[in-house]
């Protein structure tokens, strides 16, 4: 088990389930990997590829590219807190985007589970490069919950 992992609500679930997130074919194409994970909280690193330039002349990311990041972390987030599988969807996303990513270094993102209840995740989420207080975006989004149930079977 990976010593990362300890502080989710339940290691071995999540133990599962991060490696299927990561091997989903848009992240494995983005090369999407996870860094930490807690209780309610994971960052997750996106390594500076050519293929995700949006614009070639500055080698500035691709929106998208960090939207799918910040998507994704906070996705994840939410299963650092469940003991059991369950379908979850993005209901809303806003994001805002406080500067470009500098070319060439990897960007990183953290997302945080705030808030659970039965039917909604609450998730914020910041992205950012070397330093953490120099974000490149921070976003705020919700999470449908589909808990699967014996009943529903």
């Amino acid at each position: 088990m990976n010593g990362l992992w300890l502080p989710v609500a339940a290691p071995e679930f999540f133990a599962q389930v991060a490696p299927w997130f990561m091997a989903l074919p848009h992240c494995k194409t983005l090369g999407l990997e996870l860094v930490t994970a807690g209780r309610g909280k994971v960052t997750l690193k996106l390594p500076f590829k050519d293929a995700l330039i949006g614009n070639p002349e500055t080698r500035v990311l691709h929106g998208g590219v960090v939207t799918s990041l910040i998507d994704t972390a906070s996705g994840i987030s939410l299963y650092t807190l469940l003991d059991q599988p369950e379908a979850a969807a993005t209901l809303d996303l806003r994001i805002d985007y406080l500067r470009p990513a500098k070319p060439d270094l990897p960007l990183y993102c953290t997302a945080e589970c705030y808030r659970l209840t039965e039917s909604i995740a609450f998730m914020r989420a910041t992205a950012y490069q070397a330093d953490p207080d120099k974000p490149i975006a921070h976003s705020v989004s919700t999470f449908a919950r589909m808990a699967t149930t014996k009943e529903s079977a």
